[in-house]
């Protein structure tokens, strides 16, 4: 575990420094088009990684508190770490995954680039130009405090894709579903469900139990668009009432199938048009 310095000042437990930087560069990618946060929200963070998403808001909304679910343990000791450093009790780290039935899975864990770590490393695979072009757009699109990286030559990508995924790990990881979780901490709403976990991202949806989703306030969700996943995702969105959806390709992902889905909702369950 190492630490790494923010382009603020703020000091973050981390596995891999420049990994760090690029994660706290992409937060303000995860709001915009409706997608807000407020003071006594409450978040869930699935696929926190090392919890970068939750520090920057606890620290920036008093009373917000922050459900940060990371399942793989080298990645969930340093959320905990950060878990317990930032937000008084309010950045809350739990060590599972969530999908659309309780039970465990295997991860591919990627030492070497942790937040590519997952369940699905077959879409790595079959879609190899993908992750080249993903390389290409996080040099592309590096934050100042790597201004080297940009440096880099574009042929190179394909050799750093292959650097990144060296070393895979497979760790079995437990698995929950957000209705259930909902219930063991007593909640009664979420007002961000924000979903980044490498290809699971309709599993998770699929974990929300009918009674629960007029509670749901607003989803981010990182969507990976194969196999009519996308439309997928849209369609369970709106037939939930989240009916302002937009979809972007986060700055550097544009030639990936890589996209952000922002959904909102346009009333308050139970209020009527007038």
């Amino acid at each position: 575990m190492r630490t790494a310095t923010l382009a603020d000042g703020t000091q973050v437990r981390c596995l891999v420094k420049s990994e760090a930087l690029v994660l706290d560069h992409h937060v303000h990618g995860y709001l915009g088009h409706g997608v807000e946060l407020h003071d006594g929200d409450i978040v869930f963070d699935v696929g926190a990684n090392i919890g970068l998403f939750g520090v920057r808001a606890v620290q920036k909304h008093p009373g917000l508190r922050v459900f940060a679910f990371e399942p793989v343990p080298p990645i969930y000791a340093v959320l905990n770490a950060n878990a317990a450093t930032f937000g008084d009790g309010r950045l809350v780290a739990l060590p599972c995954g969530l999908s659309a039935a309780p039970g465990h899975i295997d991860i591919d864990y990627f030492p070497n680039s942790p937040a590519l770590s997952t369940a699905d490393a077959s879409f790595w695979d079959k879609n190899p130009e993908a992750l080249r072009e993903a390389v290409k757009g996080s040099v592309r699109n590096a934050p100042p405090e790597l201004w080297y990286a940009r440096l880099v030559p574009k042929f190179l990508a394909g050799a750093i894709a292959w650097n990144l995924r060296r070393g895979a790990q497979r760790v079995r990881c437990e698995l929950r579903t957000v209705s259930q979780v909902m219930r063991d901490h007593a909640l009664d709403r979420i007002d961000l469900l924000k979903v980044d976990c490498e290809g699971a991202e309709l599993d998770v949806l699929l974990g929300i139990e009918e009674p629960d989703w007029p509670r749901i306030g607003a989803v981010v969700a990182e969507v990976a668009d194969v196999d009519g996943r996308l439309a997928t995702v849209k369609a369970l969105l709106l037939r939930h009432g989240l009916d302002q959806i937009t979809v972007e390709a986060e700055a550097g992902f544009e030639a990936t199938p890589m996209v952000n889905v922002f959904a909102t909702r346009s009333r308050r369950v139970g209020e009527h048009p007038s």
